[in-house]
């Protein structure tokens, strides 16, 4: 039940996702990476156990409260009982588990919190009292809240790289809600059941022994599950007491201190998260998108009967769900590609509560699924996109707090959203209605449903205004490059490439536009070259490896290029400058694919890893005429190739290129070049980069 209830499929917190190379890494290969980390490794069978057990001990407490009392309405509340007495904790005392985190060595916190749940479990199955089942049960939550905090604050540190951690919280979800839930249901039935799979019914007495009695040895399993867990922690992982003491950059300046007593650390949290716009937005997206979680899981039983679905509707629409859930998880990761982790969590708060007023609108059932679905798929991502800023832009220091306050407020929300939910539903009375020609009934779910959808729409826009660090660029321009395949765009600058089949024409044309737009345009223009042409620097690193061969050629000038870009052109383009870049991409693609017979696909992935897929917003093409070129040393139609190659790239993406002819004098392709230059920038809204008088 941490893994479900309290929380313990956050596998660690964070991740950045991997990074944006153009082959996008298989999933496979990434889970492979990170569990060839061998602390990560044993902390995720460690994650195993513990979830098998938290599942285990929801149907096994639920079980044991059932067979206490003959009571029917007793039994009914058996599992919200069980349920809120393992989450009263975190509601009463959610920063504790986070100072224990950041003040105390956090595996020996995990280990003390697995050894009281193995003594609670262990006691409540000896003792077998109602009441001390609910009160082992609330200690059992208290260990839990120690539990998680200092877990998901040590994943990070086990890594090897930032970019690990998003993978590293895919595998810890997979486990909890995937493995361990699969795993604690069969094994309660199997045990639970064997009365009856093997004829044994009789053995029980009329007071319903047998069952009670397998049950207890559940609860029996659960305190070893527990026992092996701190074991293992405490002998098999001691990386789990490293602490990072180097800050990210965004919290650098305010890194906390945790000298001070308890009272001081819960002042510096608050302190953090007022000064810190990005985890200020972070809990402001999550208190509108727990809200909306809250309403929609609190009226599920009633608005399932509004549709008309009969009573099955109410499991198609957690079917719905929690199979969005499950791909808005699996897909963050690509979207984040796209878009940064900051922007993304406010767009998918907002669009989650978009999607939320129509499914309170919706009439029909399969509406409603569809609804459902893209609804589970916006709050997945935007949950681990959460978790993720948290364990990458957080400082250790103070991670285990802020995951506290995140899992709290989390708790409190939800518990809170789903108590209020009857109590408003229940102030409309339900009526019939006929639309487009079919009943629908309107009850209290729709307004309670509209009202939470339009509180989480704008809690999402304060999360993205909050968390928003690139100011001048709309939330739909994100939406679209979240939607569409091309690469995201990360700053505000142009790049313009120029394209061509020779150095002596790429590099004139480049000079001539770069002194033009110096001379007339209001902002800053870079001049760069293609690193490949860069003979000496090229041909220093060549020869001192002693490497001859085109494969190293292109490794060593896709190392090179991924220099430029990291230190010349991308810091270029965030300042806003104009970035004039002599064959940027496509003509090495295209010479090395047809000099070296190197495989295009290969070239481009590589391509794409150098420049951290960033693509010009111009690609001017000059078309000259092969047979008017020098021909190339042992092969005479290498220029006839080089220029078919870059002339498919253009019309594959037409978009992008603009195609000049490059044929005559220097000052006449020259004009060709800014009249294209030209009519695109105005076409595409990019008149910025130059002074309207100059057009």
């Amino acid at each position: 039940m941490g893994g479900g209830l309290n929380g313990e499929s956050s596998a660690g917190t964070g991740t950045v996702g991997e990074t944006s190379s153009g082959a996008e890494t298989s999933m496979a290969h990434r889970a492979r990476s990170v569990l060839a980390i061998r602390p990560f490794r044993r902390l995720w069978g460690v994650t195993y156990l513990c979830s098998v057990a938290d599942w285990l001990s929801l149907l096994a407490l639920t079980g044991l409260v059932s067979q206490a009392t003959q009571d029917y309405k007793t039994q009914s509340f058996a599992f919200a009982g069980v349920v809120l007495t393992q989450l009263l904790p975190g509601l009463l005392f959610a920063p504790l588990g986070g100072l224990f985190a950041d003040r105390f060595d956090r595996r020996k916190v995990m280990v003390f919190a697995d050894v009281g749940r193995f003594g609670l479990l262990l006691s409540i199955a000896i003792v077998g009292s109602p009441l001390w089942l609910f009160v082992g049960n609330f200690l059992v939550g208290f260990c839990a809240l120690l539990w998680i905090p200092s877990k998901d604050a040590a994943v990070p540190n086990l890594l090897r790289r930032p970019d690990q951690v998003e993978t590293a919280n895919q595998l810890g979800m997979v486990m909890t809600y995937g493995i361990a839930v699969i795993s604690a249901g069969g094994l309660y039935a199997a045990i639970t059941g064997i009365n009856t799979n093997f004829s044994l019914q009789r053995a029980a007495t009329e007071s319903g022994a047998s069952e009670a009695g397998a049950t207890r040895l559940v609860l029996f399993i659960i305190a070893a599950l527990y026992l092996a867990s701190a074991a293992t922690i405490a002998t098999r992982i001691p990386e789990l007491s490293r602490r990072v003491t180097s800050a990210p950059k965004a919290v650098e300046s305010d890194k906390p201190d945790t000298s001070g007593g308890f009272g001081a650390m819960l002042r510096d949290a608050a302190t953090f998260v007022r000064t810190s716009p990005l985890v200020r937005g972070l809990l402001i997206g999550m208190i509108g998108a727990f809200v909306a979680a809250g309403a929609l899981v609190g009226s599920s039983q009633v608005y399932a009967t509004s549709v008309l679905g009969g009573q099955a509707s109410f499991g198609l629409l957690f079917v719905a769900l929690f199979i969005g859930l499950a791909t808005g998880m699996g897909g963050a990761p690509k979207l984040a590609r796209k878009l940064p982790r900051n922007r993304l969590f406010g767009i998918a708060i907002v669009t989650a509560g978009i999607d939320l007023l129509l499914v309170a609108l919706s009439p029909h059932l399969v509406v409603s699924l569809i609804t459902c679905a893209i609804l589970g798929m916006c709050a997945g991502a935007a949950f681990l996109t959460g978790v993720t800023i948290i364990g990458t832009e957080v400082d250790d220091a103070i991670r285990g707090r802020i995951n506290a306050i995140y899992q709290s407020l989390m708790k409190i929300i939800f518990a809170g959203g789903m108590a209020l939910t009857p109590v408003l539903v229940g102030l409309v009375a339900p009526h019939s209605v006929t639309l487009f020609g079919r009943s629908m009934i309107i009850d209290g779910t729709r307004p309670v449903l509209l009202g939470a959808g339009l509180l989480a729409t704008v809690m999402g826009v304060l999360a993205y205004r909050q968390m928003d660090d690139r100011r001048s660029e709309t939330i739909l321009s994100d939406l679209r490059a979240a939607i569409g395949r091309k690469p995201k765009r990360r700053s505000t600058g142009l790049l313009i490439a120029v394209e061509g089949n020779t150095h002596i024409d790429t590099s004139t044309q480049a000079t001539l536009l770069a002194d033009w737009l110096r001379a007339n345009s209001g902002t800053d223009v870079l001049l760069a070259a293609d690193p490949a042409l860069d003979d000496v620097r090229l041909r220093s690193v060549l020869t001192e490896a002693g490497l001859n061969s085109a494969r190293a050629h292109a490794l060593v000038a896709a190392a090179v290029r991924a220099d430029l870009v990291e230190r010349e052109i991308q810091p270029a383009l965030d300042r806003g400058a104009v970035v004039v870049m002599e064959r940027f991409v496509d003509s090495p693609l295209a010479h090395l694919s047809v000099a070296a017979g190197l495989d295009p696909t290969e070239l481009e992935g590589l391509a794409d890893w150098a420049t951290e897929r960033l693509r010009p917003d111009i690609t001017v093409l000059l078309d000259r005429d092969p047979a008017t070129l020098p021909p190339r040393a042992g092969n005479a139609e290498h220029h006839w190739h080089v220029q078919s190659v870059l002339t498919d790239m253009a019309a594959a993406d037409p978009d992008r290129y603009v195609v000049v002819d490059g044929d005559g004098s220097a000052s006449d392709v020259h004009d060709r070049v800014l009249i294209a230059v030209k009519t695109t920038m105005a076409g595409r809204k990019l008149a910025r980069f130059a002074q309207a008088e100059s057009y």
